[in-house]
């Protein structure tokens, strides 16, 4: 048998476990989104959670894991009697359930069989995963990289308690309440806003800076590797104790009172932080009383409010999609401090006795005693080596998008020669040497729709016409496997023929395997967009760069929004460099783009050279994307490389140039370099009038 990682003996992390405990206490807080760069225990702790959730008493045989005191009136595998002699009790640990990134929406709602249902009449249901889940845990690992229809359901079913699955006016609902655990690595791209605000909380997490901690780490996940029945051992005491615990919160939570006057404390700091909707009021206040819970309190008092605002909130305020997620606390603490004058009666304790003792920040304490010394815990620590990242651990928020300093006075962002790229031009201040700045830009506008030509089969998205899985019905074809999405009147145009010589005598139709279609459907892709950007000198001229940046800045921000991966290959001075590998995060764009410098010569083949290398590489990693090149540039062309070469190496790709010459007199070199790649011309002061332009018109 497998031995899982005991959550107690997780150094730190106080937040995140505090953030578990809350959804285990009471799911009605809505799960917990985990954000935080690789390597930090993400998954390891969500696994150990499971094992601390009270074992389940289920009815023999149901698929669905019915509660046999009260089990799903509509249950496919049902009715199940309550308490009937023919029902059998079954007691098991809490289901964790993993969704892998790659799954179908078939995997995770489950699926009719069409064929049976056709012909037969018979509701022929195989549950997904969201069955197996329930009243257990979901775990979904790299949440950020899962299709964006897929989260919308998982999330559905999180906030109903319910799955539905309809296909072809077959419909089955199903009961599917469980504790909802997403990771990320904010390093590989965002989730939606409005996805980010069904996650109940949130919590940021980062590897501790501090030596003695990080050692602690090592040392018992070694003890771990070394003996994992034994470490599991010697922590079993405090496991046993911190499912007790939550077991004990779990039969408090119906006994919790939220007064009023904690209520307006709620609704007023959320309100004071601007967050849309009212589904953070609702979270916040089930975080809070299940805070109470979880500290044996029948009253929420304000440290329950601190808490659950600190979980709640931070992700909720993102007004950009360049914008991390985050949480003024002193802000918060001035509101607290400013709403608590009115308070109820102080809540009343806890039956029999004074609440448990609490660990830092208010989350799960670890017992007081000393564990017995041990490998991992040699000298008897515990978990006072545990502690959790304070504020002001969590590393600067990016900038928004805005002017930049630089912008007026290019003297402020100067770059030293040590900052220089390997083979461009040494930068050595003094008289007539111009220095490399950093333009600022200004906020981003809606630019018109750049799409690559055909019909891809990529990654849905919202860019390109593809032939995916959802959009609207185009044809029909032979299926592949089994029929999942069954084109019903073509199914019957095959088997009509064949009816009579198949012995049919009654209404029902006889089908065969054979007669079998399945719907071609023509939606939208995500394409891997790569911008190739002219930072030399010229670009420099005229506050130029601030007008490009903030055409590019526009750019990500329309690919953020049409799910495409971007990429960014700068060039200047003597060569061209990848300042971004493709990626799904536009944020990482946004903040190179920002830190660009300008400045040196125009190696105009150079920077073509590398997009060919890096789209040639690309093709092989992920072969179903297709590129779309967009090259910013005014084409001019003042270091070595023959262009007409470089750009032949870029033939067959989609591209757009980007016109960035102005002035009266204009040599036209942009669109000439447009003509050699085959690619139209956009001026850059038309990306966006032309979207306004025919709006106007309309």
């Amino acid at each position: 048998m497998t031995v899982t990682y005991p959550f107690s003996a997780v150094v730190g992390l106080d937040d995140l476990k505090l953030a578990l405990i809350l959804n285990a206490v009471s799911p009605r807080v809505g799960g917990v989104l985990v954000r935080g760069e690789k390597g930090t225990a993400k998954s390891t702790i969500v696994r150990a959670l499971a094992a601390q959730l009270p074992a389940v008493d289920v009815v023999r045989g149901c698929r669905f894991a019915c509660d046999p005191a009260a089990p799903d009136p509509g249950c496919p595998d049902g009715p199940h009697a309550p308490d009937a002699p023919d029902t059998e009790r079954v007691r098991r640990a809490a289901s964790l359930v993993e969704l892998p990134v790659g799954a179908s929406e078939d995997r995770l709602v489950g699926s009719l069989d069409l064929e049976r249902a056709l012909t037969e009449g018979v509701k022929a249901f195989e549950p997904g995963l969201l069955a197996a889940a329930h009243r257990g845990v979901l775990y979904v690992d790299e949440v950020n990289l899962l299709h964006d229809h897929l989260v919308d359901l998982l999330l559905d079913a999180a906030a109903l308690g319910t799955c539905y699955v309809e296909r072809e006016s077959v419909s089955v609902r199903h009961a599917a309440r469980f504790l909802l655990v997403g990771t990320m690595n904010p390093e590989e791209g965002e989730l939606r806003p409005q996805l980010l605000d069904r996650f109940g909380l949130t919590v940021e997490v980062r590897a501790s800076r501090d030596p003695d901690e990080r050692a602690e780490v090592v040392r018992r996940r070694l003890a771990f590797e070394s003996s994992p029945t034994g470490f599991a051992e010697r922590w079993a005491g405090r496991e046993a104790e911190l499912a007790g615990r939550i077991a004990a919160a779990r039969g408090l939570l119906a006994s919790v009172r939220l007064p009023d006057a904690r209520l307006r404390q709620i609704t007023a700091v959320c309100a004071e932080f601007e967050v849309d909707g009212l589904r953070a009021d609702l979270v916040t206040a089930h975080a809070a009383i299940a805070h109470a819970a979880w500290h044996g309190r029948t009253g929420v008092e304000v440290e329950d409010v601190r808490a659950a605002a600190r979980l709640a909130l931070p992700h909720r305020r993102r007004r950009d999609p360049f914008d991390a997620p985050g949480l003024d606390e002193d802000r918060l603490e001035e509101v607290l401090e400013r709403t608590s004058g009115d308070d109820d009666e102080p809540p009343p304790g806890p039956p029999g006795g004074t609440p448990p003792e609490t660990g830092p920040r208010g989350g799960p304490e670890e017992p007081g005693r000393r564990p017995e010394p041990g490998p991992g815990d040699p000298e008897g620590r515990g978990e006072s080596a545990g502690r959790g990242p304070e504020p002001a651990d969590r590393g600067p928020e990016p900038a928004a998008p805005g002017p930049d300093p630089s912008a007026t006075d290019p003297g402020r962002a100067s770059q030293s020669p040590a900052q220089a790229e390997p083979g461009s031009e040494p930068v050595v201040p003094g008289p007539g040497r111009p220095s490399l700045e950093t333009a600022g830009a200004a906020a981003p506008y809606r630019v018109r729709l750049l799409a690559v030509p055909g019909v891809g089969e990529g990654a849905a998205g919202r860019r390109s016409r593809a032939r995916t899985g959802r959009g609207r019905s185009t044809g029909s074809r032979l299926p592949e496997g089994g029929a999942r999405d069954l084109h019903v009147p073509a199914t019957l145009l095959a088997a009509a023929p064949h009816q009579a010589r198949r012995g049919r005598r009654s209404a029902g139709l006889v089908l065969r395997a054979g007669d079998l279609r399945e719907k071609v459907r023509e939606g939208k892709e995500g394409n891997l967009v790569l911008f190739v950007v002219d930072a030399s000198g010229s670009m420099a001229a005229r506050k130029r760069m601030t007008a490009v940046k903030t055409a590019v800045l526009s750019l990500l921000l329309d690919a953020y929004q049409r799910r495409d991966k971007v990429g960014l290959v700068t060039f200047r001075g003597g060569s061209a460099r990848l300042d971004l590998p493709p990626t799904s995060s536009v944020e990482a764009g946004a903040a190179r783009l920002r830190t660009l410098p300008t400045g040196g010569r125009t190696p105009l083949a150079a920077g073509l050279a590398k997009a060919a290398e890096v789209l040639r590489l690309e093709g092989v990693r992920d072969p179903a994307r297709r590129p779309l090149l967009v090259l910013v540039t005014d084409g001019r062309a003042t270091a070595g490389g023959d262009v007409e070469r470089a750009a032949g190496s870029l033939r067959g790709v989609a591209s757009v140039v980007v016109d960035c010459e102005s002035g009266p007199v204009r040599l036209g070199l942009a669109r000439r370099l447009a003509a050699l790649l085959g690619a139209p011309a956009v001026p850059l002061e038309d990306l966006g009038s032309v979207v306004r332009d025919h709006r106007k018109a309309v």
